[in-house]
Parts: C-alpha cells; sequence; structure tokens
C-alpha cells in the first residue's frame, strides 16, 4: 500500500487538479510537474537510491491510479510543457458536439485544378484533411500538397495585417484608396487597370470579371503562372484549330505512352487512381495495364513504367514524330534514328489495343509533342474513349499565359498601366529573367497592390500589400480536372485580417461593392441556378447555414457538415452522414446551394464534351526548336515537393523526402553517372570516409557519416545561376544533360523557406522556359546535403519484390518464404490463445500499386503531431517520420538501371519483436490484439529498442523538436495524439486512436467493428489504394484475403520476427518484344512448394 504521505499528496494533487474552472484541455502531466506533491511522485518512481527503495507504489501501481484518477495520458519527457488555455464556444453550435470531430466539405485549387476535401474540424479548427471520395477530383485521395496545406493556414509568417508602404493600415483605408483610385481611371474605361492573376477557373471570379466588363471595359485580366498548359493549348490549337482541354481516361486503357507527362505525381489524384485501377491484380482481376515512359528526369511515373527511355529535350519532338509514324500517323517524318526497334516493338503493341491505348503529353513539353500525340490518339482510335475534350476552362484561352503576360510587360515599359492589382501570385519572383517584373518595371506603375499569403518578393514592392484568406478559411468556388464545379467553405473564422479575392474583385464595383465573399458566391450560383442531382432518397435538411456570433468573435457562417457514412469515427470519411442526414436537394434554390454545400461540389457541372478533328497540317510549319550554346543540355523542372515555391514556407514540405533521391531541404542538380565520372563530380572514393553506400554506386560525397555534394556553377542559355548548385548523380538520367528544380532560392518565403537552395528563375527564359543548353564548372567546394536513404541498391537481398507478370508462376515458386515459427524461442502458442479472443490488426501494402508518392507520409505526420526537424539533424539521420518510402535500383548497370521501385516502411508490429525485449522499462509492450504499443511515460531513452530494430523504423526525440511556444501550432495539432517531448522514443502504432474510436463506437452500437471500418491515416489517403488494414481473424476481411494472396511476402523474413505488417509483390508487365527486355533467371530444377502460407498466422 502507499504511505499515508502519498496518499495525502496525491489527494492535495487531485484537488488542485479539480479546483480548476472553466474548460480545461490535457497534453500530459508535465503542467503539474513543478508542484511538491508531483515531484514527490517521481522521486518514488525513479528514487536514487533503487536498491533500499521498499515502498510498494510500484511503477505499475503508480501508472494504474494516475491513469485512473486523473485521466492523463502519462509523462511525455524530460521538458515542462507550458500551460494551454484554450476557450471553448460561448454559445454552442448546433451539429457541433465539444470534444468530437466533424468533417465538411470543401476544395483546395492549384493550377486551375480543384481537388475535392473533408476537412476535419475539432472544437472549430481544422486539424486534418482527407479526400472526398464523391469528388470526381479526389475519389477519396489526396496529395502530398493537400495534406500540408493545413500547417500553411496556421503558418505563423503569413501575413497578418493591411500594409501600406510597410505601415499597417485598414481594410477600410485601403478600400478607400483603391475605389478613389478607380474613379480616376473610369474616364477611359479603365484602360490603365490591369489584373495579373494565377490561372482561374472560379465560375464566380469569371462572372465577376465578365460583369466588370460593362463597368470597366478596358481594364484587362492577365493570367500568368510558371507552371501552366500553354503547350497543351497551342498543342490543341495546332492539330485541332482551336484550343481544348483533353480529359483522359486511364481506367480504360490497356497501354499508356506517357512521353514526359509525370500523371502519378500531379495534383490531380484523379488520374493516379485510375492509373492504379488498371494496375491492379487479384484472384479477380488477373491482366494490368503496360506503362511505356520517354522522359528525361527520371520521375515516379518512369519508376513504375515498364519500359523507360531516357532521352535528351532536344531528342523528344522527333522521338514523338517517329512513334507516330510508326502507330500509322499519315505524313509524318523524323530525322531520329536512335531506339528504332524499341519504338517499332512499342507502336506494335500500341496498335494491337486501339480504342484502350492512351498517349499523354507533359506540360512541360512544346506544342508540336502535344499536337503528335492528339494525331496518335485519333489513328488508334482513343478518341471518345480513352480521352475526350472540352472547352478550356480558364478565360481569355484564345491567348496563351505567356502571350498575356508579354503584353502586360509592353504595356508597362510603354507606360500605359496605372494600376496593377496582383491576386495570390508572387511574378518578381517566378517570371522569365528577360521579361522579369523587376523593381525598375514596378516603378513605372503609379498604383500597385497585392493580394497573398505572405509579404513575399512582390509584396514589398507594392504600395498596398493585403493578406489573403486561405482556402479552409474562404468562401469560393473552383472547376475540377473534369469540370465539375466545386464549393469551397470555411471551416475556420481568418486567423489574420485576411480577404478573398471576391472581396478583393468586389471593390471595383460602383454598386455592392462591399459584398462578402459567401453573398458573392451563392448570389452567382442563385442566378446560374443549381440542378440537382438525380438523388435516390430525399431527405429533410440538417445543419443549418445561418450566421452564428460568438462573444469577441467577428460574423462567420457555420460551415454546412458533411459528416461519415460509416458510423465508425475514423473510418474513410463521405459526404453522406449517418449522425446528420444530408441535406436533399429541393425545389428551392436554397435547398439545392445547401445540399451543394454539404457534398461539396455543384451536380451535373461537368465540362461538356467537345468535338475536335485532329489534322496535321501543323507538320508543314518549321519546327521551333531552342536555340543556345553549351556542351549540356538542361531541363527544368518544378520541385517534387514545394512546387514552383508557393510552398518553400511549409516545414512539412521541405523536411519531405525527394521520392527519388531522398534529399530534403533544398533543391540539387541532377547529372548521370557517365556525366559525373566525366566531369570529376561526386568522385569521391576514399573508402575509409565512404558511409551507406557501395564503392563505384555513390551518388554524393560521404565523411563520418555525413554527405556532400560538389558546388557547380551552372550556365543556362549565356546567363549563370546566381548560387552555386549542388550535383547529385542520379541513374536513369541522360548523359550530358542536368536538371534544375524551380521554387527555391526564395528571399522572402518566410522563416522555414527563405535563404535555400537556388533560384532557376533568374535564368529561365521566355524562349527556354523548360529546356535549353549551358555549362558546368566545378567550383571546389562541397555543400552538406541532407538525404533520409543513403543506400539504393539491395545487392541481392530480399527486400523489394519486383516480379515479371509474363512468369508470375514461376516467380511464386522462386518467392515462397518458409515460416521459422518452430525455431523461435518465443511462447507462441500462447500468445495465439490471446490473440483469438481479442482482434488481430494486420496490415499489407502492395507494391503493385503504390507509386511512392509520399502522400502517406504527410498524412502520418499530419495525424499524429509529428515535428518537423530541420536539415541538420535529418543530415544526422534524426528524421521523424513514422514512415518512410525506401526507393531501390536493380540490374548491375548503374548507368541503365532497373527501377527505382518503391516500398513503404513504417513499424511492422511484429509479433515477436526484437525491440520488446531489450527494453530495460518495459516502456514499448505487446497489446491482446497484437500491436506493439509504446508507453511515453516509461521510456527514459536507452534507445536499445532503435538499436535491436532491424526495419529501423524507430524515432527518437534526441532534442525538443515540438514548439510549444507558436500559439498556431497549438490550435493545429490533432486532440486525439499524444504530443511527445524531448527524450521519448516514437513510432507507428497503426493508428491506434483510430482504432479506439471505432471500438467505442462498435460497443455503443452493441456490434462488432465492421471491417473497412477503420482506415489508418496513410490508408486513407493513399489515391492507388496500396494499403489495405484490418482484422486478421477475422477470414472474410479484405486484409485476410491479401495475406492469402501468392504474392504476400514478409521483410526479412529469414530473422522470424512474424510481422503484422507484410507486403505483395510487385509486377512489371514487360512486353517480351521489347529489345531491352531480360527474361528472368530461376534455380535450376525447381521444385514446386508445397502449399503453405507465407509465413506464420501473422501473416
Amino acid at each position: 500500500m502507499p504511505s499515508p504521505d502519498s496518499k495525502i499528496n496525491f489527494a492535495l494533487l487531485r484537488d488542485r487538479i479539480l479546483s480548476q474552472n472553466g474548460k480545461e484541455y490535457w497534453r500530459s502531466l508535465e503542467e503539474y510537474a513543478d508542484t511538491p506533491e508531483f515531484k514527490e511522485f517521481v522521486s518514488r518512481e525513479y528514487p536514487h537510491e533503487i536498491e533500499e527503495w521498499d515502498s510498494s507504489l510500484s511503477r505499475r501501481n503508480f501508472v494504474k491510479v494516475m491513469g485512473a484518477s486523473l485521466a492523463l495520458a502519462g509523462l511525455t519527457g524530460c521538458v515542462i510543457q507550458p500551460t494551454e488555455k484554450i476557450v471553448p464556444y460561448v454559445n454552442s453550435q448546433m451539429g457541433l458536439l465539444p470534444g468530437k470531430s466533424n468533417y465538411f466539405a470543401t476544395a483546395m485549387s492549384l493550377g486551375g485544378v480543384a481537388v475535392g476535401l473533408l476537412a476535419k474540424s475539432y472544437d472549430g479548427r481544422p486539424i486534418k484533411l482527407e479526400g472526398n471520395p464523391d469528388h470526381p477530383g479526389s475519389r477519396g485521395a489526396t496529395d502530398i500538397l493537400a495534406q500540408a496545406s493545413v500547417l500553411g493556414m496556421f503558418d505563423p509568417d503569413r501575413s497578418k495585417e493591411v500594409v501600406f508602404r510597410g505601415d499597417p493600415k485598414t481594410w477600410q483605408a485601403f478600400s478607400t484608396d483603391l475605389r478613389a483610385k478607380i474613379e480616376d481611371n473610369r474616364a477611359d474605361g479603365g484602360a490603365g487597370i490591369r489584373f495579373l492573376a494565377e490561372t482561374i477557373t472560379s465560375p464566380t471570379l469569371i462572372d465577376q470579371f465578365n460583369s466588370l466588363k460593362a463597368e470597366l471595359p478596358n481594364a484587362k485580366l492577365v493570367q500568368y503562372e510558371p507552371i501552366n498548359s500553354d503547350n497543351a493549348m497551342n498543342g490543341a490549337r495546332a492539330a485541332f484549330g482551336s484550343a481544348a482541354q483533353p480529359i483522359y481516361k486511364f481506367d480504360k486503357a490497356d497501354r499508356i505512352l506517357s512521353l514526359d507527362n509525370d500523371f502519378l505525381s500531379h495534383f490531380n489524384v484523379a488520374y493516379t487512381n485510375d492509373f492504379a485501377k488498371g494496375r491492379h491484380f487479384s484472384e479477380d482481376k488477373k491482366e494490368v495495364n503496360r506503362l511505356y515512359v520517354l522522359e528525361t528526369t527520371i520521375t515516379i511515373t518512369g519508376a513504375k513504367a515498364d519500359h523507360r527511355l531516357a532521352i535528351k529535350p532536344s531528342q523528344m519532338a522527333e522521338a514523338a514524330k517517329a512513334i507516330a509514324k510508326a502507330v500509322g500517323v499519315a505524313g509524318v517524318n523524323s530525322t531520329y534514328t536512335d531506339n528504332a526497334a524499341w519504338i517499332a516493338a512499342m507502336a506494335k503493341d500500341l496498335q494491337s489495343a486501339k480504342g484502350r491505348s492512351l498517349v499523354v503529353v507533359g506540360d512541360n513539353q512544346p506544342p508540336v509533342v502535344h499536337a503528335l500525340a492528339h494525331l496518335m490518339n485519333a489513328a488508334l482510335g482513343n478518341v471518345g474513349q480513352t480521352v475526350v475534350y472540352t472547352e478550356p476552362f480558364a478565360p481569355n484561352s484564345e491567348r496563351s499565359q505567356l502571350d498575356q503576360y508579354r503584353e502586360l510587360i509592353a504595356d508597362i515599359d510603354a507606360g500605359k498601366v496605372k494600376m496593377l492589382v496582383i491576386i495570390d501570385g508572387n511574378p518578381m519572383y517566378n517570371t522569365p529573367a528577360d521579361l522579369k517584373l523587376d523593381a525598375a518595371r514596378m516603378d513605372k506603375i503609379p498604383f500597385r497592390a497585392h493580394l497573398g499569403l505572405y509579404s513575399d518578393e512582390t509584396a514589398v514592392y507594392c504600395h498596398w500589400h493585403v493578406p489573403s484568406k486561405h482556402y479552409l478559411e474562404s468562401w469560393g468556388d473552383a472547376r475540377a480536372y473534369d469540370g465539375t464545379a466545386s464549393i469551397i467553405q470555411p471551416l475556420i473564422t481568418p486567423i489574420y485580417d485576411g480577404h478573398s479575392v471576391h472581396e478583393l474583385v468586389q471593390l471595383f464595383f460602383k454598386e455592392n461593392f462591399d459584398k462578402k465573399d459567401l453573398d458573392i458566391v451563392k448570389a452567382y450560383w442563385q442566378k446560374t441556378g443549381i440542378t440537382p442531382a438525380a438523388s435516390a432518397k430525399a431527405a429533410p435538411a440538417a445543419v443549418p447555414s445561418e450566421p452564428t456570433i460568438n462573444a469577441g468573435e467577428k460574423a462567420s457562417v457555420a460551415p454546412v457538415s458533411a459528416a461519415k457514412a460509416s458510423p465508425a469515427p475514423e473510418a474513410k470519411p463521405t459526404a453522406s452522414p449517418a449522425a446528420s442526414v444530408p441535406p436533399a436537394g429541393g425545389k428551392t434554390f436554397e435547398d439545392n446551394w445547401r445540399k451543394a454545400v454539404h457534398d461539396g461540389l455543384i451536380p451535373n457541372t461537368a465540362a461538356a464534351l467537345k468535338s475536335v478533328t485532329a489534322s496535321a497540317g501543323f507538320l508543314s510549319q518549321p519546327a521551333q526548336a531552342v536555340s543556345g550554346s553549351g556542351e549540356l543540355e538542361i531541363s527544368i523542372r518544378p520541385d517534387p515537393s514545394v512546387y514552383d515555391g508557393r510552398f518553400t514556407n511549409n516545414g512539412w514540405l521541405q523536411e519531405l523526402p525527394n521520392p527519388l533521391n531522398k534529399v530534403t531541404w533544398t533543391n540539387v542538380g541532377l547529372i548521370s553517372p557517365k556525366t559525373a565520372e566525366k566531369l570529376g563530380i561526386n568522385q569521391s572514393r576514399d573508402v575509409r570516409e565512404q558511409a551507406g553506400a557501395s564503392e563505384g554506386v555513390t551518388f554524393f560525397n560521404t565523411k563520418g557519416g555525413n554527405l556532400f555534394s560538389d558546388q557547380v556553377r551552372i550556365t543556362y542559355q549565356g546567363a549563370e545561376v546566381a548560387e552555386p548548385v549542388a550535383m547529385w548523380i542520379s541513374p536513369g538520367q541522360p548523359d550530358d544533360t542536368i536538371t534544375l528544380h524551380m521554387g527555391y532560392g526564395r528571399t522572402r518565403a518566410g522563416n522555414v523557406g527563405s535563404n535555400i537552395g537556388y533560384n532557376v528563375f533568374n535564368v529561365r527564359r521566355s524562349d527556354a522556359l523548360d529546356a535549353g543548353f549551358g555549362s558546368l564548372k566545378a567550383l571546389g567546394s562541397r555543400e552538406e546535403v541532407s538525404s533520409t536513404q543513403t543506400h539504393f541498391n539491395m545487392e541481392g537481398r530480399d527486400l523489394l519484390r519486383s516480379w515479371d507478370f509474363n512468369h508470375l508462376e514461376e516467380e511464386i515458386k522462386a518467392g515462397h518464404q518458409h515460416n521459422e515459427i518452430d525455431m523461435s524461442m518465443f511462447p507462441y502458442e500462447e500468445h495465439q490463445a490471446t490473440y483469438a479472443k481479442n482482434h488481430k490488426w494486420g496490415m499489407t501494402v502492395d507494391l503493385n500499386s503504390c507509386v511512392g508518392c509520399n502522400a502517406c507520409v504527410i498524412a502520418c505526420q499530419s495525424e499524429n503531431n509529428i515535428p518537423v526537424v530541420g536539415k541538420e539533424q535529418v543530415g544526422r539521420h534524426r528524421m521523424m517520420h513514422w514512415m518512410r518510402i525506401d526507393a531501390y535500383y536493380g540490374g548491375d548497370d548503374i548507368n541503365a538501371p532497373e527501377g527505382p521501385h518503391f516500398q513503404p516502411v513504417l513499424c511492422q508490429q511484429c509479433e515477436q519483436a526484437p525491440c520488446e525485449v531489450v527494453c530495460p522499462v518495459h516502456a514499448t509492450a505487446h497489446s491482446a490484439e497484437g500491436l506493439n504499443d509504446m508507453t511515453y511515460n516509461r521510456c527514459v531513452g536507452t534507445r536499445y529498442c532503435s538499436n535491436n530494430c532491424p526495419y529501423k523504423v524507430r524515432r527518437f526525440n534526441f532534442m525538443l523538436y515540438q514548439d510549444w511556444d507558436t500559439p498556431q501550432y497549438k490550435l493545429m495539432r490533432n486532440p486525439e495524439v499524444t504530443i511527445r517531448s524531448r527524450g521519448v522514443m516514437e513510432k507507428c502504432n497503426y493508428c491506434t486512436q483510430r482504432i479506439a474510436a471505432a471500438r467505442i463506437a462498435s460497443e455503443k452500437d452493441g456490434r462488432a467493428i465492421r471491417d473497412g471500418e477503420i482506415m489508418t491515416a496513410c490508408q486513407s489517403v493513399c489515391p492507388t489504394n496500396a494499403i489495405t488494414f484490418g482484422d486478421m481473424r477475422n477470414p472474410d476481411s479484405a486484409v485476410a484475403k491479401t495475406k492469402q494472396d501468392h504474392r504476400n511476402y514478409t521483410l526479412l523474413n529469414e530473422l522470424n520476427t512474424q510481422p503484422r505488417t507484410t507486403y505483395l509483390a510487385g509486377l512489371k508487365n514487360f512486353n517480351t518484344e521489347m529489345p531491352d527486355y531480360k527474361a528472368p533467371v530461376f534455380p535450376a530444377n525447381e521444385k514446386p512448394a508445397k502449399e503453405q502460407n507465407t509465413g506464420g498466422d501473422a501473416h
């Protein structure tokens, strides 16, 4: 029994806690770490005289008492965490239950393409995003940019107030000044007014600009952003005579040819989802699609290809002509003679799948390549089957964005621009070097205003800067890839004094200039009309959309909830609720509007199809090849993580490893192994300093375990990149070709993203936006590079399986794994008796579906409050991601590698876990449901578990990585997950909070947990549905069926850890007639293995 003093002190501690007034949110026991009562408990828990300590208040009893009496998560480290006070609602909100999450449909737009989302709201603040399964642009999935946008909304570096020439002002002061300037320009119809915006597809915003023409007929809207569809639109004009928007149907294509189109990493995850449907293999579907890729820089689409050909940028147009000729396009001739056998075999395969093939082209390719693709799709009978066309969604599509911007620069130089309003763009950073909107040009404009999330490089050169609302704070609309109109609704009152683009444009009207974004968007759709979708059942409206005002807050509109279809709190949310019936489409506009807001989209708004006829007349026109000098060709691409630089200040994206080379926190230049050897780049071969890679295949220099890259000076189209460029050897890169990435070299990105990497926009010219010529000069200096993976070769180890689909039976026999459970010293039978009484959670990852897009990594970080550690700590291999995606190359020739192949690795939840037996304080233990649990308050940081983990999936808080002081980050964190502090080990736990929520819901309903009711964060975000999770004890569950798949195998099976997480081997659907095909070699006299599970009951 505890001592009387313990009881007294415990009572004092309990009384102190219970005496607090009002609602209080618990983070950990450390809020009371300074109290004498608690210190007494700590001294008994960790006494100095452990040998002589005889108190009966054991660790187990201490945890029981504290858990039962205080309902706390436990002591989470060695650092005292500050008290946090959260003010709850003063007035209760209808449909909102404190402490219970709700989901609201909204959408995020990038490059004019909207993806439907369901935002998880906890006590009125968004904390997590999921895909809207009812939205055509997401299908329930998202990508890294959408997942990381939550962090972007809570970014403390966002602009907080209206600024005039550096001084804080008000929105009223800005609107007064702006309207005075407008009146000065009304006399000539606004001839001196220019709006510079990124790609616009919002129906409401387009209508605002169209309506504004009646009052200011000479004002002009200019659209420009560095990554646009100019080449695609110009290619359509060449082939069809007018611009057209292609919409691809990858799920209907059996044979796909990509000409440098990285569609698997596109913001539009619908294409990734459709491709995965054709790639899926099961007992019911035994045919998979085949993917051919021609590209310069290795991409995840190229890595997923069955056959990939690396070519220089200058060769792509002629190679496309050669392919077009081979598939039967008349009147095409080509000078490209390389790889003739490769092209002939591929063309024959495409022709064998007429009407079921597809040719797609990347936006970075010149218009002629796009036009040739249209001809090829027509010749192959794909139009109307795997590709359809619509009118472009953006206004002024008869002209390219570059032409619009070039005219704007000419008008500025001529002194014609009197007012320039820049909307959500950063043209002083990302416009072409020869058409740069620089300080000299800005000084020629009498009135300059900027609307944006940040006070960036452009904002500081404008007279007025207005903070923009984040899309999670504003009302709006946008178009999905197929034209479906999507509703954007706010999840929270603007954190700062932000305003939306609708409110800014409304100021230019004489009447009703002070309308709010909700009124503007709603009025447009009331004028346009909403046609209800064909509904299965009519249902009464649920959550009202009336203004609700809280004490001390501005008036806001309560979002219309899109709750989940399943009663399980963490099942993949849908826009059809169970708890609250969704509003049904009715006879009135209000009914239809509420239903549209609830669902996140306007029904029946997909774009009408456009009839096109392809012509080869453009082939008679002279080719417009990029001219330049230099012994190297240089390709410029968007960065895989920070895109064109707009996400550079997002720490999650900065620390997210590049999908292929795993570099973080900077952009590097990519170079082929052969060219690097020729130029002496990264050729350090001192074996005493080498770490993490085999001799001869190192992609970087190493010293003491740290990674270093040689710095070079890059010249592109006659201009030098100002910053040194760190080089990285990239297998799969064509020789004598360098790849540079956009998005870095920012000077005013914020505390996270400023002054990192090189700025390629300063040499990117309007006549060579995507590729050109240049040179490289070694500087003799090195830069430390932080990469999360240093070993890219499996070297014959059975880690990642990629099988030849043509020899599947032989692969299955050769890949059989023997179950070593009988060799174990663990009491396995006793474990099974326990598991038989409880749920048996397990996971399967299908490597045939996984494309390595990293969405799961960011989703896990968002769900589980995983901190950002910074470049230096990543360089010390102290990254904190609970899951990683390893990339491995195959083959023997580094200049012609196989792959890379991708393998997500997370805690394997081993039934015979090596980590558990070495923990001296029993901080990691096995639950009755088979989970390897972490008890944070027991962990003392020995790191024995991490050392003994063969999968290297445990993460240790070496420092206080969590930011306890920034108020915005406190709002962002998921309250359902304990926040760890310094000195604590952490790892994946199969999203145990979601398991617990489903367990509680099922117990309340008096039923069993349904299969598929629980979806882990990584599973719910995956656009290819590569992850399956569930109860293996249920033989009819999806995960149990995957365990019986012949492709199922365990990672490091020879260690006999009996992991609950297993993998399905990937498949390559090779064309056996291709010249690069190599048939697999199997052991001679291979005998069929007897029927046996590939592992123990855990598999």
